[in-house]
């Protein structure tokens, strides 16, 4: 019986419970810019002030040094739920921001109404277009969390560029990101801009949309995760 159990307890250890391979490390980012996706959300009761709060950290975030671009849009359909995007020079001013003043401000104003902790998503250009490209109040982003079991890394990596190359050729597109997470590289932001919300849900039923998503399929390590927002002005 003893016997058993041991040899059960192999097996379990062999398949379910295995670990990554003593030493193992995430693969060194390349140098470049840094784009950012922050999640917050409020208290439904708090929408109006987080919707001030998210807007005031934009304004500030714009006027710092190495800052690229920084916008921040509501959520269609949970208005209490917000995304800051930002893109910066190199991770030196990246750092330089996430240690500044303004910064923990922000978190220690959002912490009485937020609905849960908020969520930075740092990474890295896989496939992106024109940076400074500038959003009107009609147009509609999709930003969406991709994550793969890590086999998979390379096959999604290879789709999730391509989606962006041949989205940014779409009618109505006014931006196409497709971004790999620092820390994860199996991990994927995808930030796509639509001039209005007719041409964002003509993309999503398109049939090179929905193949993608079926060859993503397979590769989930988590449900795909994608949220439409409006552009806050």
């Amino acid at each position: 019986m003893k016997a058993a159990l041991n040899a059960l307890a192999g097996m379990l250890m062999s398949t379910s419970f295995a670990v990554a391979p003593a030493g193992a490390q995430t693969p060194t980012p390349p140098e470049g810019p840094r784009y950012v996706a922050t999640y917050v959300e409020v208290m439904p009761t708090a929408t109006k002030d987080g919707a001030a709060m998210v807007r005031q950290f934009r304004d500030a975030t714009r006027k710092e040094a190495g800052n690229l671009r920084a916008e921040a849009a509501q959520r269609i359909g949970q208005p209490n739920q917000f995304v800051i995007l930002e893109a910066w020079q190199d991770q030196a001013a990246l750092d330089a921001h996430a240690k500044g003043a303004g910064t923990a401000q922000f978190h220690d104003k959002l912490k009485p109404i937020e609905d849960a902790p908020y969520d930075d998503r740092v990474t890295y250009a896989l496939s992106v277009g024109p940076l400074a490209a500038k959003l009107d109040r009609a147009a509609v982003l999709t930003v969406t969390h991709v994550d793969v079991v890590p086999t998979y890394k390379d096959g999604a990596t290879a789709l999730v560029k391509q989606i962006a190359e041949d989205g940014r050729k779409d009618d109505g597109n006014l931006r196409y990101e497709s971004l790999t997470q620092v820390s994860r590289p199996n991990h994927f932001t995808v930030v796509a801009a639509w001039r209005d919300r007719k041409a964002a849900d003509a993309y999503g039923m398109d049939a090179k949309t929905r193949a993608f998503r079926e060859q993503l399929g397979p590769m989930a390590g988590a449900l795909y995760d994608e949220r439409l927002y409006k552009v806050l002005d």
